[in-house]
């Protein structure tokens, strides 16, 4: 489980786990687009810069 942990640390730990996934960082509240890649994590934080929801690919 990431959330509540610096977005910083939990981009790392998914790209060590899987290498292949392009990373996003964005603040909660971003608007994104509604395409579905199975090559994307996006990885939303607070003002903080923790982590608020899982990560999943979209």
């Amino acid at each position: 489980n990431l959330v509540g942990k610096p977005a910083d640390e939990a981009v790392e730990a998914i790209k060590k786990e899987n290498s292949n996934l392009h990373v996003i960082k964005l603040e909660d509240g971003s608007p994104v687009t509604t395409d579905e890649r199975h090559d994307r994590v996006r990885v939303f934080h607070d003002e903080n810069g923790n982590v608020v929801s899982e990560p999943k690919i979209a």
